[in-house]
């Protein structure tokens, strides 16, 4: 999430009463969580175990319950609560705002588009050329929806971000202040369940076509000309490469890459990363060529115990 207007170093802790370390003139130009972070951005760490990766890291501003050496040319926010005083921070320059209409504010609709009745569409939202809206579609704010996008019946775009910290009291929710972007020609089936980025963007990239009852997980960057079948459920800060086709009922775990031209089959389990230009099944998901030798394999396991 990038601010309207930078701040300073100085600023910031002023807004969060909290110490600081580094030139009070650093400047701050956005927030982001540790996957998608980029220069000028702050980003939170509140267990040693993950220092050193906020640390060095893109951002520029680390916002720390400890004090610790400060890397060259960075800053340090230190707070008791980390993770409280960012949601301080994205709820103070990304509020939730209250949808009293059907159309929020400073949205614009292309005038080819075609709303059907009953979609709802938020705030500061931008809908291009040629746009078709089902009924029953709700579009969150800050929603970006290029040329020639189709949008099935009851499709939700920027559902806030399944981002959740436990406390003894609870899990707390890290506060949506991402959105969506629809590159042009995508199709989203009916159902569909797209979750804005927690802070930066859920990206679906051109061509793409989504079938019904799909989730996208929050932060998800998907490559141009993807397919994905029925009830493909796909978590956060995953990455799909150009012309990956997933089919039904695919699970996959978050932070992984699926490589480039990529074919998992239907029901299969992504558990990690996977090389382009192969075929995967099963859970976890395997290169398909040796799924095939295990199951050969398992069908002599009657003759072999046989002959023992």
């Amino acid at each position: 999430m990038k601010l309207q207007q930078s701040k300073t170093l100085k600023e910031v802790a002023e807004f969060l009463n909290c110490e600081f370390v580094g030139d009070p003139s650093h400047e701050i130009t956005g927030l982001n969580e540790i996957h998608r972070v980029e220069a000028g951005d702050i980003v939170f760490v509140d267990h040693p175990k993950y220092y050193d990766k906020a640390l060095n890291s893109n951002a520029t501003t680390i916002l720390i319950d400890k004090e610790v050496d400060c890397p060259e040319g960075k800053g340090l926010l230190v707070s008791k609560q980390p993770f409280d005083d960012f949601n301080r921070l994205t709820k103070h320059y990304r509020p939730m705002r209250f949808l009293s209409g059907m159309v929020g504010e400073n949205t614009k609709i292309a005038e080819s588009a075609q709303i059907y009745p009953n979609v709802t569409i938020g705030n500061n939202v931008i809908i291009g050329e040629h746009v078709i809206i089902y009924p029953g579609v709700v579009i969150m704010d800050y929603t970006i929806i290029e040329d020639n996008v189709f949008i099935g019946a009851n499709t939700v775009i920027g559902q806030h971000a399944f981002y959740y910290k436990k406390k003894p009291t609870g899990y707390d929710r890290l506060h949506t202040s991402g959105n969506v972007w629809l590159k042009k020609n995508v199709e989203i089936g009916a159902l569909c369940t797209i979750d804005a980025g927690v802070t930066a963007t859920t990206t679906i990239g051109e061509g793409t076509k989504i079938d019904n009852q799909v989730q996208i997980g929050h932060d998800t960057i998907i490559g141009k000309n993807c397919l994905l079948a029925a009830n493909v459920g796909i978590a956060g800060c995953v990455e799909l490469q150009d012309n990956v086709t997933m089919w039904g009922q695919v699970g996959c775990a978050s932070d992984v890459v699926i490589g480039e031209n990529a074919i998992v089959l239907a029901q299969s389990g992504i558990s990690k990363s996977l090389a382009p230009n192969k075929t995967y099944f099963g859970s976890p998901a395997k290169d398909i060529r040796l799924v095939y030798r295990e199951m050969a394999a398992i069908r002599k396991l009657p003759e072999i115990l046989e002959n023992m």
